[in-house]
Formats: structure tokens, C-alpha cells, sequence
């Protein structure tokens, strides 16, 4: 049985892609993304829960959120997580439900948006390139057991190379096309 599997490193290398766009999802542009708040955990009922367990999140409108707390005995806490959550966003709480006002980015904001979006590209630049070493090395492991010939293990090489190549391209056009998004551009 060989150790090299394509379709293993295939979809490693997605979910490479697939996290990144998650994690970019997560940054604030100049519109209301009910992705904003995915990162917000709330203390209740004596653990932490993600704010989607405990509240529907909406986006009424362009520049809105809505956060409408299922039990009413959380506001409070909901209300104190997404303040601290670093989001740069004030709650209003009106009883029932948590309206989000969208503040316009500042200059200074959106490059500091931008540069945390290469990180994550950066991240999911290395993730992949894990991938692409973990393949290279099941492909060793395998000349070495006699799997392969030293010319098909060369030519896998080459096909994870290509698949490394085109996970990172994905990765730089995510990364511009979010860094294009927030600026403004």
C-alpha cells in the first residue's frame, strides 16, 4: 500500500484555501457581514459558547446588525462579548435585541485590516506548503519501499508541485481580492 495519496493532499490543500476564505470572512469591510461576529464567543451558563449558539445574527441593513438573543437573561453577557471581542462595534441594546451600527473604517483601520489579511494568506500559504513537504515526503517513503520507480516518484513530484502552485495562487487571489475589498480600491 502506498503512502502517497493525491486526493489526500488534494483536499488538505482545499481546506487550506477553504479556512483561509472562512478567516477572511470574518473581517470587517464597510458593510454588515453576520461573518463578523463568527469569532465572538459568549460566557453564559457557566462555559464559553459562540455568539450563533446563544443568538440569531442578522443584517437588516447595509451598515446593521442585528443580534437577537434567544433567552433575554443573556443580553448582558452577549452584549459585553461582542465589546471586548476587539471589533471596534458598540452595541445598542433596546430589551429585547443588540442593534450593531457599522462605523465607517477609518484609513488607518483598513491598512491594519489589510495587513492582518496577508497574515492569514501567509498562514494558508504555509499550511499548504506542509501539505506539498508531507506529500514529498510519502513520496521517498515509497521509492525507498520499492512502490515507485525513481521516475514515477519524480513525476508525482511534479503534480504536487503543480497542485502546490495553483493552492497558492487561490490563496494570493483570495488575499488581494479581500486586501482590494477593504481599502476601497
Amino acid at each position: 500500500m502506498a503512502a502517497y495519496d493525491k486526493a489526500d493532499l488534494e483536499r488538505r490543500m482545499a481546506g487550506a484555501v477553504e479556512a483561509l476564505k472562512h478567516d477572511l470572512g470574518g473581517l470587517r469591510t464597510g458593510r454588515a457581514s453576520t461573518a463578523l461576529l463568527d469569532p465572538v464567543t459568549v460566557e453564559v451558563y457557566g462555559s464559553h459558547m459562540p455568539l450563533n449558539q446563544v443568538a440569531t445574527v442578522s443584517a437588516p441593513e447595509p451598515r446593521m446588525l442585528s443580534v437577537q438573543v434567544w433567552d433575554k437573561s443573556n443580553i448582558g453577557p452577549v452584549e459585553k462579548a461582542i465589546r471586548s471581542a476587539g471589533l471596534g462595534l458598540n452595541p445598542i441594546n433596546d430589551g429585547n435585541t443588540l442593534r450593531l451600527p457599522i462605523p465607517d473604517l477609518t484609513e488607518e483601520r483598513r491598512k491594519e485590516l489589510a495587513k492582518l489579511a496577508g497574515q492569514y494568506a501567509e498562514k494558508a500559504r504555509i499550511a499548504a506548503r506542509n501539505v506539498r513537504r508531507d506529500g514529498m515526503d510519502s513520496l521517498k517513503t515509497d521509492e525507498k519501499k520499492g512502490v515507485f520507480s525513481e521516475d514515477e516518484r519524480k513525476r508525482h513530484e511534479t503534480e504536487v508541485q503543480k497542485l502546490t502552485d495553483s493552492t497558492i495562487a487561490d490563496i494570493d487571489a483570495a488575499a488581494t481580492a479581500k486586501e482590494k475589498e477593504i481599502l476601497g480600491q
